[in-house]
């Protein structure tokens, strides 16, 4: 009987800066924590249109758009949302300065828990960041406080892998499968290319 599993649980929200992207080269910056996560939710943008011939929907084309993630986390400290959204700080003060923005491309890692306590590995390879909203009321006799949603936009690389040959907007492991060496999937950003199979695989 196949197994049923859902979602419970996400964690190790990770982040490095894309700094290239061409036909030849994929590379990007050490890999740093971005925040606790309390909540991941992906949506792809998708269209579909039939075509008709003698009479009857004959041909389907289906086409697929950009990723959009979003995000709920702590309130951010300053140097992250800078590096996410492409703002200076200034370094003898760590002030925040809101200037002009520079265009920002981030690599964007997590793992998504299933309830048979296995996790599927993530990584979004070219994602932008718009400016979180903030919220802060004041002190009451409750508990209420106030967290930060970040909505992140997924597109494709313009690099094409050397394995497919072809640009990519994500890799998605499933440790269940017991096929993929994992232990290092978030100590670099990993690609099709540069992930190893498991030796010897593990049995299901």
């Amino acid at each position: 009987m196949e197994k049923v599993q859902e979602f419970r649980g996400v964690d190790n929200l990770v982040y490095a800066k894309v700094t290239d992207d061409t036909l030849e080269t994929y590379t990007t910056s050490d890999v740093k924590t971005l925040a606790p996560v309390a909540e991941i939710s992906k949506t792809t943008e998708t269209s579909s249109d039939s075509k008709y011939y003698d009479n009857k929907a004959m041909l389907t084309i289906n086409a697929e758009g950009a990723d959009t993630v979003a995000l709920t986390v702590p309130a951010l400290d300053l140097m992250t949302l800078a590096d996410l959204v492409g703002k200076p700080i200034d370094a003898e003060t760590g002030a925040f300065i809101d200037g002009e923005t520079e265009p920002t491309y981030i690599a964007l890692g997590y793992r998504l828990k299933k309830t048979d306590g296995t996790y599927r590995y993530v990584w979004r390879y070219k994602c932008s960041c718009t400016i979180p909203d903030e919220t802060s009321a004041t002190e009451n006799a409750g508990t209420d406080t106030n967290n930060q949603q970040l909505t992140i936009t997924g597109v494709h690389t313009i690099h094409k892998f050397t394995k497919t040959g072809k640009s990519q907007k994500a890799l998605v492991v499933d440790e269940s499968d017991g096929k993929a060496d994992l232990k290092n999937f978030f100590k670099a950003v990993t690609t099709i290319d540069t992930l190893k199979p498991l030796t010897p695989p593990s049995s299901e």
